[in-house]
C-alpha cells in the first residue's frame, strides 16, 4: 500500500504541472487602462485633475475613499501601469511595522539606484495603527514613495492628520447601474470573462443584477459568474440567464450599511434631515433602508425623540409625546411589528409644523451664561425658608401670579431685557406667540402706570416725617 502511494506521487511529479487555479471573474475582468474604467467620471473624465496628473505622471500621494467594489484597487493598479512606476502592494490587515519598513527602504533604494519611482498601495489603510501610519510619514514627506491608500472609512476620522495633510483625498462613488451593466456586457463578451461559454442573458436579468448590487462591481460579477457556472444549458446548448436565475445567485440585496461607521451615520443623517425638511417620502425610504440593514429600532426611536423637541418643539407639542410613546412601543412590541410604530411617528413628525425656537432660545441663554456675567437671582425670587428670614435678608416682595386677574402680574424675573424665546407662526406656537404678545402689552401698561405714580410722588415732594422723627429712625417697613 505504501508502494502504491509512492507510485502515485511519482506519477504526479513526473507529469505535467497542475494548472493554475482560475481566478474569479471580477479579477479576470479588472480594467487595465484608464479608458477601461467604468464610472468615476467626476474625477477621471477628460480634463479632470486626477486624470491629468496620471497622464502627466505628476502624482503626489493619494487616499482613495469609497465603498467596496467601486474600483479603488483597480485605479491604483491602472495608475502604476500608466505611469510606469514600480508597484508594491500592502494591506492594513496583514502588514506589520517591520514588513512595511522593509518595503519603504526597498523603494528608497530603487529610487537612488535606478531613478524609478515606486507606488506603495496600501489596501484598507484605515486599519493601520498609529505606529504603522507614523512609519510612512518620513518616506511620504521626502517622496521616497508615492502612497496610494484605499479605505472605505472617512480618512479625516480614521487616518492620522499628518498623513492626510500630505495626501490628496479623492472620493469614489458607488458605480451607477449603467456602469455595472457595461461591466456585465464586457464580461459576457470577453474571452477572459465568460465569452467562451454559450450564454444568453435577458435584459431584465441584467437590469436586476445592475440594480441590486448597490454599485459594487465585484459583487455583480461574482453573482454573474455563479449564475453562469451553475445553470445547466438548454436543449439548444445555450445557458439562459433569466431574472429568476440572477435573483437566486445574488440572494438578499446587500445594503451598504456599516453599523458603527460611515453608512450608519450618513443614513441616519439623511433620515433626520428628511423629517426636518418635511419630506415623509424620503424619510420613509431612509427608515426602510435602516430597518432592512438591521439597524437597532430603539436607536431610530431615540433620534426621533430628540428631533421632536429640537425641530418641532411647541409648533406641535404632541410630537414629543408621540415620539416617546414610539420608543415604548418599540421596546414593548419588538421587531418586525415595531416598524409600524416607527413609520407612524416618522410620517407624523415629517408632516408636523416645524419650529426650533425653544432649542435656539436655550442655546442663546447657554451662550450668555457661558460668556457673560452670571446674573444674580432677584431678591424677591430667592428661597427664604421662612417669613422671618425673608424679612431679615430683604427677600420680600414676591407677588403670587394666581392672586391677580388673568393669573398674571408684572414683576422682574431676571435682571436682563434679553429675549431668548421667539415663537414662530407655525402650528400651536402661533397661539403661544399671541399669548406672549398679550402679556408683553400687559407688562408695558403696568410699567406705564407705575411710572405715572412715581412721577406724581416726585412732584409732590418727600412725605413729612412724623413729629420728633429724624432721617435715621424713619420706619421703612
Amino acid at each position: 500500500m505504501v508502494a502504491g502511494m509512492s507510485d502515485l506521487f511519482e506519477s504526479v511529479s513526473a507529469g505535467a504541472t497542475a494548472p493554475e487555479p482560475r481566478r474569479p471573474l471580477a479579477a479576470r475582468m479588472r480594467p487595465r487602462t484608464l479608458e477601461d474604467i467604468a464610472g468615476q467620471d467626476h474625477m477621471l473624465g477628460p480634463g479632470k485633475l486626477l486624470r491629468r496628473a496620471i497622464e502627466a505622471d505628476r502624482l503626489s500621494s493619494l487616499i482613495l475613499y469609497g465603498p467596496p467594489g467601486c474600483g479603488k484597487t483597480t485605479l491604483a493598479e491602472v495608475i502604476a501601469r500608466t505611469t510606469r512606476r514600480a508597484f508594491d502592494r500592502s494591506s492594513g490587515v496583514l502588514s506589520n511595522v517591520a514588513g512595511l519598513r522593509k518595503s519603504l527602504e526597498a523603494a528608497k533604494q530603487r529610487r537612488v539606484t535606478s531613478g524609478r519611482e515606486t507606488i506603495l498601495f496600501i489596501d484598507e489603510i484605515h486599519r493601520f495603527n498609529k505606529a504603522q501610519q507614523d512609519v510612512l510619514l518620513p518616506y511620504v514627506e521626502e517622496g521616497a514613495v508615492t502612497l496610494i491608500g484605499a479605505t472605505t472609512h472617512n480618512p479625516f476620522f480614521f487616518i492620522n492628520n499628518p498623513l492626510v495633510s500630505r495626501s490628496q483625498i479623492f472620493q469614489l462613488e458607488p458605480l451607477s447601474a449603467e456602469a455595472i451593466r457595461l461591466l456585465i456586457q464586457r464580461a459576457l463578451a470577453s474571452p477572459d470573462g465568460l465569452g467562451h461559454l454559450a450564454l444568453q442573458m435577458d435584459d431584465n436579468a441584467m437590469d436586476h443584477l445592475a440594480a441590486v448590487c448597490e454599485g459594487d462591481a465585484r459583487r455583480a460579477l461574482n453573482a454573474l459568474e455563479i449564475a453562469a457556472l451553475t445553470t445547466a444549458p438548454g436543449e439548444d446548448g445555450v445557458i439562459h440567464l433569466t431574472r429568476a436565475v440572477t435573483e437566486e445567485s445574488i440572494q438578499k440585496k446587500a445594503v451598504v450599511y456599516d453599523h458603527d461607521e460611515d453608512g450608519h451615520y450618513d443614513t441616519i443623517s439623511a433620515f433626520i434631515k428628511s423629517v426636518r425638511g418635511s419630506d415623509p417620502h424620503a424619510a420613509l425610504y431612509w427608515l426602510a433602508k435602516m430597518l432592512y440593514a438591521g439597524e437597532d429600532p430603539r436607536f431610530i426611536a431615540r433620534r426621533l425623540i430628540i428631533l421632536a423637541s429640537e425641530d418641532i418643539g411647541n409648533a406641535d407639542p404632541r410630537g414629543l409625546s408621540l415620539a416617546t410613546a414610539t420608543l415604548e412601543a418599540v421596546d414593548f412590541v419588538g421587531m418586525p411589528e415595531a416598524r409600524i410604530a416607527l413609520a407612524q411617528a416618522t410620517t407624523y413628525l415629517a408632516t408636523a409644523p416645524k419650529s426650533n425656537a425653544a432649542y435656539m432660545g436655550l442655546e442663546a441663554a447657554m451662550a450668555d451664561v457661558k460668556e457673560g456675567r452670571t446674573l444674580p437671582v432677584p431678591r424677591h425670587l430667592r428661597s427664604t425658608g421662612s417669613k422671618r428670614a425673608a424679612k431679615a435678608f430683604g427677600h420680600e416682595g414676591y407677588q403670587y401670579a394666581h392672586d391677580f386677574e388673568g393669573h398674571f402680574v408684572d414683576q422682574e424675573y431676571v435682571p436682563t431685557d434679553q429675549i431668548y424665546y421667539r415663537p414662530t407662526t407655525q402650528g400651536y406656537e402661533d397661539v403661544i406667540r399671541k399669548r406672549i404678545d398679550h402679556w408683553d402689552r400687559m407688562r408695558q401698561e403696568a410699567r406705564a402706570r407705575k411710572s405715572d405714580v412715581s412721577g406724581k410722588k416726585a412732584e409732590a415732594g418727600p412725605e413729612s416725617a412724623p413729629p420728633g422723627a429724624t432721617p435715621g429712625n424713619v420706619d421703612n417697613r
